[in-house]
């Protein structure tokens, strides 16, 4: 449907324009409560941006830091300004201006106006949290004409996730970082990348401070070895500690996730996390049509707004679905090993028993399940 078509009105949101020639609960066409006035049409997101700008103005525009440490007006106050503006826009309060759109003009603001005011997703039921995953992918329907597949399977009983990394295997290929960045929809213009593949001098043990990160030659290069990070799922995690609003925490099955629509982006979780594992999307995650990644997890590879925290979910859309990492099928070594750490018989239990491992920075007690081996 095309922008002319469209019947979605200004509602006097501190616009100069005016409406023509209706009258209102004054009693009078002309004059008066100057209401009578002609109005341009807006489009759906220009009317939806004035709603929003009218309620909260440029709280919504600082970034992460400045929403937390010089927020203006309290989170209960700017939800009940929001709301007021949303109301107009949904129709839901009488005025003398009336709001005429199609079908699925509507359907779009009413999915526009559930997701704003939902709740926390670690709270919801069940219920809440397929109600939440259908609007999202109706939404996505609705404006791109595509359909993707969104899951919001819960962690399953008996399950705990575990990751080794076989230090002698890795060739620093970097295969694990293109899925990676493939499978989760990361942004492409930043270039953002949740796996950091550590390139090392023999002889100089794990200094993390002299490796080189962003080697661009043959690999592997002589006298050097590889040793990847990421999000490390810790089972005492400093990063869920820190956060002021719960945005993140640790599920049953040891995955630490992020609810992207309830971060605020104030990055505490990314000073606190002592392995680097988290990454801060300062733009809206650009990703072309044809390459997005249309299977899905609320809580792993959706797409994701400007502003918040992203990790390292151990792919949970495959993790859960009973399917090794991107990282992992990617590897050309075998360098990478991933499984259920309550599962007697799986690769990554005969890893733990059988080798000699260890974690990075144990002495911190955050109990990372990710270990380090080498043959």
């Amino acid at each position: 449907m095309s922008n002319n078509s469209k019947k979605w009105f200004t509602l006097n949101l501190n616009s100069k324009h005016k409406q023509k020639n209706n009258s209102c609960g004054c009693g009078k066409t002309s004059g008066g409560c100057n209401s009578h006035s002609q109005k341009e049409e807006l489009t759906e997101q220009e009317f939806y941006e004035a709603a929003v700008n009218a309620s909260i103005g440029e709280e919504r525009r600082k970034d992460g830091f400045d929403q937390v440490f010089d927020v203006k007006m309290d989170r209960r106050s700017a939800f009940k300004k929001l709301t007021a503006s949303l109301l107009i826009g949904a129709g839901a309060v009488s005025s003398c201006t009336s709001v005429v759109s199609s079908d699925t003009s509507k359907e779009k603001a009413q999915i526009d106006w559930e997701e704003q005011f939902k709740g926390n997703y670690k709270l919801m039921t069940d219920e809440e949290k397929q109600a939440t995953v259908d609007r999202l992918v109706r939404s996505y329907q609705l404006r791109t004409g595509k359909t993707i597949n969104m899951s919001s399977k819960n962690a399953e009983d008996d399950v705990l996730f575990g990751y080794a990394f076989n230090i002698s295997k890795c060739q620093g290929y970097m295969d694990c970082v293109s899925a990676c960045v493939e499978e989760n929809n990361q942004d492409r213009n930043s270039q953002m990348q949740y796996i950091r593949i550590h390139e090392m001098k023999d002889g100089k043990g794990f200094n993390f401070n002299e490796a080189d990160d962003n080697y661009y030659h043959e690999v592997p290069a002589e006298g050097h070895f590889y040793m990847g990070t990421q999000c490390f799922h810790c089972d005492n995690p400093p990063c869920v500690e820190v956060c002021p609003v719960q945005a993140t925490w640790r599920e049953n099955d040891g995955l630490v996730v992020v609810d992207y629509d309830w971060c605020v982006g104030c990055r505490y979780c990314m000073a606190a996390c002592p392995y680097d594992g988290r990454r801060f999307n300062w733009s809206k995650p650009e990703v072309p049509e044809e390459e997005i990644n249309k299977n899905q997890h609320y809580l792993g590879n959706r797409l994701r707004k400007k502003g918040v925290m992203e990790k390292c979910t151990f792919c949970v859309q495959r993790s859960r679905a009973g399917k090794n990492p991107a990282c992992v099928e990617a590897c050309p070594t075998g360098a990478r090993i991933f499984g259920n750490l309550l599962d007697p018989n799986s690769t990554i239990r005969w890893v733990l028993e059988n080798k000699k491992v260890f974690r990075l920075k144990e002495d911190l007690g955050t109990e990372p399940k990710f270990w380090y081996f080498m043959d």
